[in-house]
Protein backbone atom coordinates (compact mmCIF):
# COMPACT_ATOMS: atom_id res chain seq x y z
CA UNK A 1 0.00 0.00 0.00
CA UNK A 2 2.81 2.38 0.96
CA UNK A 3 4.62 1.72 -2.32
CA UNK A 4 1.43 2.44 -4.26
CA UNK A 5 0.97 5.73 -2.39
CA UNK A 6 4.55 6.78 -3.15
CA UNK A 7 4.11 5.91 -6.84
CA UNK A 8 0.92 7.94 -7.02
CA UNK A 9 2.60 10.89 -5.31
CA UNK A 10 5.56 10.76 -7.68
CA UNK A 11 3.21 10.59 -10.67
CA UNK A 12 1.28 13.63 -9.44
CA UNK A 13 4.53 15.52 -8.87
CA UNK A 14 5.81 14.65 -12.33
CA UNK A 15 2.59 15.85 -13.93
CA UNK A 16 2.81 19.12 -11.97
CA UNK A 17 6.41 19.69 -13.03
CA UNK A 18 5.67 18.89 -16.69
CA UNK A 19 2.67 21.23 -16.77
CA UNK A 20 4.58 24.06 -15.11
CA UNK A 21 7.46 23.66 -17.54
CA UNK A 22 5.08 23.79 -20.51
CA UNK A 23 3.51 26.98 -19.17
CA UNK A 24 6.88 28.61 -18.43
CA UNK A 25 8.13 27.64 -21.87
CA UNK A 26 5.05 29.07 -23.60
CA UNK A 27 4.32 25.81 -25.43
CA UNK A 28 0.66 24.80 -25.64
CA UNK A 29 -1.28 22.10 -27.41
CA UNK A 30 -3.61 23.19 -30.23
CA UNK A 31 -6.26 21.26 -32.12
CA UNK A 32 -4.81 18.04 -33.56
CA UNK A 33 -4.58 17.41 -37.28
CA UNK A 34 -7.56 15.51 -38.77
CA UNK A 35 -5.34 12.47 -39.31
CA UNK A 36 -1.87 11.43 -38.22
CA UNK A 37 0.65 12.43 -40.90
CA UNK A 38 4.40 12.58 -41.45
CA UNK A 39 6.98 13.35 -44.15
CA UNK A 40 4.79 16.13 -45.55
CA UNK A 41 5.53 19.82 -46.20
CA UNK A 42 3.80 23.12 -45.53
CA UNK A 43 3.47 26.84 -46.20
CA UNK A 44 1.76 29.76 -44.46
CA UNK A 45 -0.38 32.09 -46.60
CA UNK A 46 -2.40 34.94 -45.07
CA UNK A 47 -2.35 33.49 -41.55
CA UNK A 48 -3.44 30.05 -42.72
CA UNK A 49 -1.22 26.99 -42.66
CA UNK A 50 -1.37 24.64 -45.66
CA UNK A 51 -0.05 21.10 -45.20
CA UNK A 52 0.72 19.11 -48.32
CA UNK A 53 0.96 15.37 -48.95
CA UNK A 54 2.88 12.95 -46.77
CA UNK A 55 3.32 9.24 -46.36
CA UNK A 56 1.10 6.38 -45.21
CA UNK A 57 3.57 4.67 -42.90
CA UNK A 58 2.05 1.15 -42.75
CA UNK A 59 1.97 0.99 -46.56
CA UNK A 60 4.83 3.49 -47.15
CA UNK A 61 2.59 4.94 -49.86
CA UNK A 62 2.37 8.62 -50.84
CA UNK A 63 -0.63 10.59 -49.60
CA UNK A 64 -2.19 13.33 -51.73
CA UNK A 65 -4.27 15.10 -49.12
CA UNK A 66 -4.16 18.86 -48.56
CA UNK A 67 -5.40 20.36 -45.30
CA UNK A 68 -5.42 23.89 -43.94
CA UNK A 69 -5.29 25.16 -40.37
CA UNK A 70 -7.13 28.37 -39.45
CA UNK A 71 -5.46 29.76 -36.32
CA UNK A 72 -8.28 32.19 -35.53
CA UNK A 73 -10.85 29.39 -35.44
CA UNK A 74 -8.40 26.71 -34.23
CA UNK A 75 -9.86 24.43 -36.91
CA UNK A 76 -8.75 22.23 -39.80
CA UNK A 77 -10.35 21.86 -43.24
CA UNK A 78 -9.78 19.50 -46.15
CA UNK A 79 -8.94 21.05 -49.54
CA UNK A 80 -8.48 19.74 -53.06
CA UNK A 81 -6.00 16.87 -53.22
CA UNK A 82 -2.62 17.16 -54.92
CA UNK A 83 -2.60 16.39 -58.67
CA UNK A 84 0.06 13.77 -57.93
CA UNK A 85 0.28 12.28 -54.42
CA UNK A 86 3.83 12.51 -53.08
CA UNK A 87 5.82 12.55 -49.87
CA UNK A 88 8.98 14.48 -48.97
CA UNK A 89 7.95 17.38 -51.23
CA UNK A 90 9.51 20.86 -51.06
CA UNK A 91 6.87 23.52 -50.41
CA UNK A 92 6.88 27.30 -50.03
CA UNK A 93 4.39 30.17 -50.13
CA UNK A 94 4.85 33.17 -52.43
CA UNK A 95 2.49 35.96 -53.53
CA UNK A 96 -0.63 34.25 -52.21
CA UNK A 97 0.08 30.82 -53.72
CA UNK A 98 1.56 27.57 -52.46
CA UNK A 99 4.34 26.06 -54.60
CA UNK A 100 5.14 22.34 -54.40
CA UNK A 101 8.21 20.73 -55.96
CA UNK A 102 9.35 17.14 -56.45
CA UNK A 103 9.07 14.51 -53.76
CA UNK A 104 8.88 10.74 -53.87
CA UNK A 105 6.12 8.61 -55.40
CA UNK A 106 5.44 4.91 -55.92
CA UNK A 107 2.79 2.27 -56.43
CA UNK A 108 1.40 -0.35 -54.01
CA UNK A 109 3.59 -3.42 -53.88
CA UNK A 110 6.66 -1.57 -55.11
CA UNK A 111 9.34 0.56 -53.55
CA UNK A 112 7.87 3.98 -53.03
CA UNK A 113 10.87 6.28 -53.25
CA UNK A 114 10.81 7.27 -56.91
CA UNK A 115 11.99 10.91 -57.08
CA UNK A 116 10.00 13.18 -59.39
CA UNK A 117 10.63 16.55 -61.01
CA UNK A 118 6.98 17.61 -61.18
CA UNK A 119 6.10 21.09 -59.95
CA UNK A 120 2.71 22.58 -59.08
CA UNK A 121 1.14 25.70 -57.63
CA UNK A 122 -1.98 25.81 -55.49
CA UNK A 123 -4.27 28.86 -55.41
CA UNK A 124 -6.20 29.09 -52.11
CA UNK A 125 -8.66 31.59 -53.63
CA UNK A 126 -9.91 29.09 -56.20
CA UNK A 127 -8.94 25.84 -54.44
CA UNK A 128 -7.23 24.74 -57.64
CA UNK A 129 -3.89 23.39 -58.83
CA UNK A 130 -1.76 24.38 -61.84
CA UNK A 131 1.08 22.39 -63.36
CA UNK A 132 4.39 24.22 -63.71
CA UNK A 133 7.62 23.60 -65.57
CA UNK A 134 9.32 20.58 -63.98
CA UNK A 135 12.56 20.88 -62.07
CA UNK A 136 15.66 20.11 -64.14
CA UNK A 137 16.62 17.39 -61.62
CA UNK A 138 14.07 15.01 -60.07
CA UNK A 139 14.49 14.80 -56.30
CA UNK A 140 12.79 14.40 -52.97
CA UNK A 141 13.50 15.54 -49.40
CA UNK A 142 14.72 18.90 -50.73
CA UNK A 143 13.87 22.36 -49.39
CA UNK A 144 12.18 25.32 -51.12
CA UNK A 145 12.75 28.94 -50.08
CA UNK A 146 11.25 32.12 -51.57
CA UNK A 147 13.62 35.06 -51.92
CA UNK A 148 13.24 38.30 -53.88
CA UNK A 149 10.36 36.97 -55.98
CA UNK A 150 12.18 33.76 -56.93
CA UNK A 151 12.05 30.25 -55.45
CA UNK A 152 15.16 28.23 -54.70
CA UNK A 153 14.87 24.44 -54.49
CA UNK A 154 17.88 23.15 -52.61
CA UNK A 155 19.49 19.77 -51.94
CA UNK A 156 17.55 16.52 -51.76
CA UNK A 157 18.07 12.94 -52.91
CA UNK A 158 18.00 12.08 -56.60
CA UNK A 159 19.37 10.02 -59.47
CA UNK A 160 22.03 7.34 -59.04
CA UNK A 161 24.31 9.01 -61.55
CA UNK A 162 24.60 12.65 -62.52
CA UNK A 163 23.03 13.31 -65.90
CA UNK A 164 21.16 10.00 -66.06
CA UNK A 165 17.38 9.83 -65.91
CA UNK A 166 16.02 8.10 -62.83
CA UNK A 167 14.59 4.72 -63.85
CA UNK A 168 14.10 3.04 -60.48
CA UNK A 169 13.21 4.04 -56.93
CA UNK A 170 15.81 5.02 -54.39
CA UNK A 171 16.48 2.36 -51.80
CA UNK A 172 19.10 1.70 -49.19
CA UNK A 173 20.42 -1.26 -51.19
CA UNK A 174 21.13 0.64 -54.42
CA UNK A 175 23.45 3.57 -55.19
CA UNK A 176 21.87 7.01 -55.01
CA UNK A 177 22.95 10.61 -54.59
CA UNK A 178 22.28 13.17 -51.91
CA UNK A 179 22.82 16.38 -53.78
CA UNK A 180 24.19 19.88 -53.37
CA UNK A 181 21.90 21.01 -56.20
CA UNK A 182 20.41 24.51 -56.18
CA UNK A 183 17.86 25.46 -58.83
CA UNK A 184 16.11 28.82 -59.10
CA UNK A 185 12.51 29.01 -60.29
CA UNK A 186 11.02 32.24 -61.64
CA UNK A 187 7.21 32.22 -61.28
CA UNK A 188 6.90 35.18 -63.66
CA UNK A 189 8.41 33.26 -66.58
CA UNK A 190 7.84 29.65 -65.41
CA UNK A 191 11.52 28.91 -66.03
CA UNK A 192 14.43 27.36 -64.16
CA UNK A 193 18.15 28.06 -63.96
CA UNK A 194 20.98 26.37 -62.11
CA UNK A 195 22.73 28.24 -59.30
CA UNK A 196 25.85 27.59 -57.22
CA UNK A 197 25.56 24.30 -55.32
CA UNK A 198 25.78 24.00 -51.55
CA UNK A 199 29.15 23.09 -50.08
CA UNK A 200 27.60 20.12 -48.27
CA UNK A 201 25.26 17.65 -49.93
CA UNK A 202 22.23 17.15 -47.69
CA UNK A 203 18.61 16.05 -47.52
CA UNK A 204 15.99 15.98 -44.73
CA UNK A 205 17.36 19.36 -43.64
CA UNK A 206 15.98 22.84 -42.97
CA UNK A 207 16.38 25.88 -45.20
CA UNK A 208 15.01 29.34 -44.50
CA UNK A 209 15.50 32.86 -45.79
CA UNK A 210 16.45 35.88 -43.65
CA UNK A 211 17.47 39.36 -44.84
CA UNK A 212 18.24 38.38 -48.42
CA UNK A 213 20.14 35.17 -47.66
CA UNK A 214 19.18 31.49 -47.46
CA UNK A 215 20.45 29.31 -44.63
CA UNK A 216 20.81 25.51 -44.91
CA UNK A 217 20.86 23.82 -41.51
CA UNK A 218 21.59 20.23 -40.37
CA UNK A 219 20.26 17.27 -42.40
CA UNK A 220 21.23 13.80 -43.55
CA UNK A 221 24.30 13.06 -45.62
CA UNK A 222 25.21 9.94 -47.58
CA UNK A 223 21.69 8.55 -48.10
CA UNK A 224 18.08 9.71 -47.60
CA UNK A 225 17.37 6.79 -45.25
CA UNK A 226 17.99 7.22 -41.53
CA UNK A 227 19.13 3.61 -41.08
CA UNK A 228 21.91 3.99 -43.67
CA UNK A 229 22.93 7.65 -43.37
CA UNK A 230 24.81 10.05 -41.14
CA UNK A 231 23.78 13.55 -40.07
CA UNK A 232 25.49 16.92 -40.01
CA UNK A 233 25.40 20.03 -37.85
CA UNK A 234 26.93 22.23 -40.55
CA UNK A 235 25.23 25.51 -41.42
CA UNK A 236 25.84 27.48 -44.60
CA UNK A 237 24.41 30.69 -46.04
CA UNK A 238 23.61 31.47 -49.67
CA UNK A 239 24.02 35.00 -51.03
CA UNK A 240 21.71 35.14 -54.06
CA UNK A 241 23.32 38.29 -55.48
CA UNK A 242 26.83 36.86 -55.35
CA UNK A 243 25.66 33.28 -56.01
CA UNK A 244 27.97 31.98 -53.28
CA UNK A 245 27.74 29.83 -50.13
CA UNK A 246 29.54 30.56 -46.84
CA UNK A 247 29.84 28.37 -43.74
CA UNK A 248 28.39 29.69 -40.48
CA UNK A 249 28.43 28.55 -36.84
CA UNK A 250 27.44 24.91 -36.40
CA UNK A 251 24.04 24.13 -34.94
CA UNK A 252 23.88 22.78 -31.36
CA UNK A 253 22.24 19.51 -32.46
CA UNK A 254 23.30 17.12 -35.24
CA UNK A 255 20.15 15.69 -36.80
CA UNK A 256 18.09 14.92 -39.88
CA UNK A 257 14.32 15.00 -40.29
CA UNK A 258 14.40 18.47 -38.74
CA UNK A 259 11.96 21.31 -39.31
CA UNK A 260 11.56 24.99 -38.50
CA UNK A 261 10.86 28.46 -39.87
CA UNK A 262 12.07 32.06 -39.81
CA UNK A 263 10.51 34.88 -37.83
CA UNK A 264 11.64 38.44 -37.10
CA UNK A 265 15.19 37.91 -38.31
CA UNK A 266 15.83 34.56 -36.60
CA UNK A 267 15.49 30.93 -37.65
CA UNK A 268 13.78 28.53 -35.24
CA UNK A 269 14.94 24.92 -35.57
CA UNK A 270 13.36 21.97 -33.79
CA UNK A 271 12.91 18.21 -33.67
CA UNK A 272 14.68 15.67 -35.86
CA UNK A 273 16.20 12.21 -35.52
CA UNK A 274 19.52 10.38 -35.56
CA UNK A 275 20.65 6.75 -35.34
CA UNK A 276 24.00 5.18 -34.54
CA UNK A 277 25.14 1.81 -33.15
CA UNK A 278 24.22 2.99 -29.64
CA UNK A 279 20.58 3.72 -30.34
CA UNK A 280 17.75 5.57 -32.07
CA UNK A 281 17.06 9.18 -31.09
CA UNK A 282 14.18 11.53 -31.75
CA UNK A 283 14.70 15.12 -30.60
CA UNK A 284 12.48 17.73 -28.97
CA UNK A 285 15.12 20.48 -28.83
CA UNK A 286 14.20 24.00 -29.95
CA UNK A 287 17.00 26.37 -30.92
CA UNK A 288 17.05 29.80 -32.53
CA UNK A 289 19.76 30.99 -34.91
CA UNK A 290 20.51 34.72 -35.24
CA UNK A 291 22.23 35.42 -38.59
CA UNK A 292 23.24 38.94 -37.50
CA UNK A 293 25.43 37.61 -34.68
CA UNK A 294 25.99 34.09 -36.08
CA UNK A 295 24.96 32.67 -32.71
CA UNK A 296 22.55 30.04 -31.37
CA UNK A 297 20.13 30.21 -28.45
CA UNK A 298 18.59 27.19 -26.71
CA UNK A 299 14.88 27.61 -25.99
CA UNK A 300 12.29 25.49 -24.12
CA UNK A 301 11.84 22.20 -25.93
CA UNK A 302 8.67 20.81 -27.49
CA UNK A 303 6.36 18.73 -25.34
CA UNK A 304 6.69 15.77 -27.74
CA UNK A 305 9.87 14.76 -29.57
CA UNK A 306 9.27 14.26 -33.29
CA UNK A 307 10.81 14.05 -36.75
CA UNK A 308 9.41 14.22 -40.29
CA UNK A 309 6.91 16.90 -39.29
CA UNK A 310 5.84 20.35 -40.46
CA UNK A 311 6.47 23.74 -38.86
CA UNK A 312 5.56 27.34 -39.62
CA UNK A 313 4.90 30.74 -38.12
CA UNK A 314 1.42 32.24 -37.98
CA UNK A 315 2.09 35.71 -36.66
CA UNK A 316 4.49 35.31 -33.75
CA UNK A 317 3.31 31.77 -32.97
CA UNK A 318 5.48 28.85 -34.03
CA UNK A 319 3.34 25.84 -34.97
CA UNK A 320 4.55 22.24 -35.26
CA UNK A 321 2.33 19.30 -36.18
CA UNK A 322 2.41 15.64 -37.11
CA UNK A 323 5.56 13.63 -37.66
CA UNK A 324 6.68 10.51 -35.82
CA UNK A 325 7.77 10.17 -32.20
CA UNK A 326 9.90 7.09 -32.92
CA UNK A 327 12.95 7.13 -35.17
CA UNK A 328 12.19 5.16 -38.34
CA UNK A 329 13.43 1.77 -39.47
CA UNK A 330 11.31 -0.41 -37.16
CA UNK A 331 9.02 -2.61 -39.32
CA UNK A 332 5.47 -2.98 -38.08
CA UNK A 333 5.57 0.10 -35.86
CA UNK A 334 3.49 3.14 -36.80
CA UNK A 335 4.64 6.12 -34.73
CA UNK A 336 2.85 8.81 -36.75
CA UNK A 337 1.13 11.55 -34.77
CA UNK A 338 -1.66 14.08 -35.20
CA UNK A 339 -0.48 16.26 -32.30
CA UNK A 340 -0.13 20.01 -32.81
CA UNK A 341 1.95 22.28 -30.55
CA UNK A 342 2.39 26.05 -30.50
CA UNK A 343 5.25 28.15 -29.10
CA UNK A 344 4.76 31.90 -28.68
CA UNK A 345 7.77 34.03 -29.60
CA UNK A 346 8.09 37.53 -28.15
CA UNK A 347 7.14 40.13 -30.74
Amino acid sequence: MKASWISAALLAASITVSSAYAQDGAWRMAKPMPVAQSENSSAVIDDKWYIIGGIDVPQTAPVGSVIVYDAKADSWSRLKDMPEPAHHTATVGLDGKVYVFGGFVGTPGARRWQPIADSFSYDPKTNSWSKLAPMPIARGSAQAVALNGKIYVIGGAHTHEHGREMKEPLWAGVPNIVGRTVEEYDPATNTWRERAPMQVERNHFLAAGVDGEIYAIDGRVGLPFVTKSDVTDLVEAYDAKADTWTFKSRSPTRRGGVSGAAYNGKIYVTGGEYQDPEGKRTYWALEAYDPKTDTWQTLPHMQIARHGFVAGFIGNEFHVAGGSFQSDGMPGINAQMDTHEVYAVAK
